[in-house]
């Protein structure tokens, strides 16, 4: 399958990668091309940027998550029909699992796709010295893939003698570079980034850093590496195969094995608080069956008619704890709910949600859900950072087959009742510890979990939803 494609890596965090694939994407929305997003890693914020700019979600790719066929296959298929489609990398472009390992680095997923990678140099402080910088990386692996370089925070003065030095000493071209702009500055937050809504004049500042870029860059010759891209070995099914081998279904996808008869309908919480979402995630969910309803715990008095389930995904809940405590009817009704038998999955900040009270980024303790007892409170130091492996210690959902679980911890916040029906173990590490609050109709902890890694996860909630409505007469509204 002929997609072209390119990645944007870098040497370390911090050198720009967000801020100009942001722009990239901008200049090449504003010549016509239907360009399709993706970011390596775990990461829920960079796609929320990505998604400004070209008007359409944006996707995560995660080598870690998913097999290389997994991978390939979202890939090909979010990238469908568009003339370009361009991946933004995560943290150095080699480093990986564990901190020792490039497995799901930048690199392992420019591997898996087979695809033309362009280095971003954050060029402040060095002039020949970039020459070697370039080099280390070109020669670290004999399929680095690494096909040209942009040099970031450069002198137009100085950066034609460093394109020339570079393109004689490496073989690669310098595909143009990027002078400091004020303008266009992303600021940090514990958990990453601010909100691209949080940001004044997010898409006028885009569009001028893509005017820029239409001179700095070579753009033409970024579309031309893109065409380069060899065509994409993929599966023409969806190669989620079911994992278990009964019932007939050894070789058809996940999904056609697993599809209610009837659709249940999922609350979905979206708002400020709850804005951490995996759109792979709710098309998985939509083709087995289910029907999403979004409503807001911070602004809406009720929650919507005649669910048969509820998702509280992560977010910032600690910037809105007191709005979210005022809402005392949201509160109430989706703890009476829960309590009554909805099933219901929640993670990270909607698992902090579910707690008795919840500490605020201003110190103060507020009054949540009360589902889970116990406090969640804000920590020095981010808690349990990282990949891990869920394994499961006690039944949830019904079954205690779920298999290995491949999930993503990254948290301020730490709370008195983490739970005990799985252990998250580290990979590349002893280390472990136990965590999530699962019973036969919720499954509640910090773990992110995204849904194509094991979809018997969403699997298993769902029948848990269709029980709940065949059982509960859901002909009279709730």
């Amino acid at each position: 399958m002929k997609i072209p494609r390119i990645l944007l890596a870098a040497g370390a965090s911090g050198s720009g990668k967000t801020l100009i694939t942001c722009g990239l994407l901008q200049a090449l929305v504003d010549r016509g091309l239907k360009t399709a997003s993706f970011k390596c890693g775990p990461d829920y914020i960079d796609p929320m940027f990505h998604s400004r700019v070209i008007g359409t979600k944006s996707r995560n790719l995660d080598t870690f998550f998913t097999s290389s066929e997994i991978t390939r296959y979202l890939l090909a298929r979010n990238a469908c029909g568009c003339r370009i489609a361009v991946m933004e990398g995560v943290m150095g472009y080699y480093d990986g699992v564990g901190g020792t390992t490039s497995r799901a680095s930048a690199y392992d997923l420019a591997r898996v796709t087979d695809t033309p990678v362009i280095l971003i140099v954050n060029s402040k402080g060095m002039s020949v010295s970039l020459a070697a910088y370039v080099k280390g990386f070109l020669e670290y692996k004999k399929d680095s893939r690494i096909r040209g370089v942009i040099l970031n925070q450069m002198s137009p003065m100085l950066y034609p003698r460093m394109k020339d030095l570079l393109e004689k000493e490496t073989g690669i071209p310098v595909l143009g570079y990027v002078p400091k702009t004020e303008d266009c500055v992303i600021e940090s937050r514990h958990l990453g980034l601010v909100l691209p809504d949080e940001i004044p004049k997010l898409k006028d500042n885009l569009r001028k850093l893509a005017e820029i870029l239409e001179k700095t860059l070579d753009i033409d010759g970024i579309i031309r590496l893109a065409d380069s891209a060899p065509g994409l070995d993929v599966e023409t099914e969806d190669p989620v195969k079911a994992y278990s081998g009964s019932g007939g279904c050894e070789n058809r996808s996940f999904s056609e094995c697993f599809r209610l008869e009837k659709p249940v309908r999922i609350g979905v919480a979206r708002d400020e608080s709850f804005c951490f979402f995996y759109e792979d995630n709710f098309r998985l969910l939509r083709e087995m069956g289910a029907e999403l309803i979004f409503f807001s715990p911070m602004h809406d008095a009720r929650l919507p008619e005649n669910l048969d389930g509820l998702l509280l995904y992560g977010g910032y809940p600690e910037l809105n704890g007191s709005v979210l405590e005022k809402n005392e009817a949201m509160r109430r009704e989706i703890r009476d709910r829960i309590l009554d038998g909805m099933p219901c999955m929640a993670e990270c900040g909607g698992f902090m949600y579910l707690h008795e009270e919840m500490e605020g980024m201003d110190g103060e303790f507020y009054r949540m859900a009360g589902v889970i007892p116990g406090r969640a409170y804000r920590t020095p130091r981010l808690s349990r950072f990282g990949y891990v492996r869920l394994r499961q210690r006690k039944k949830v959902f019904g079954t205690d087959d779920l298999g290995g679980i491949p999930a993503h911890e990254f948290h301020y916040f730490d709370s008195e009742n983490c739970g005990e029906t799985f252990s998250a173990v580290k990979p590349e590490s002893s280390r472990s510890w136990n965590c999530i609050h699962g019973t036969d109709t919720m499954l509640a902890g910090f773990p992110h979990l995204y849904y194509y890694g094991n979809p018997k996860v969403p699997a298993a909630f769902l029948r848990q939803c269709a029980l709940r409505r065949n059982t509960a007469g859901h002909s009279q509204k709730q």
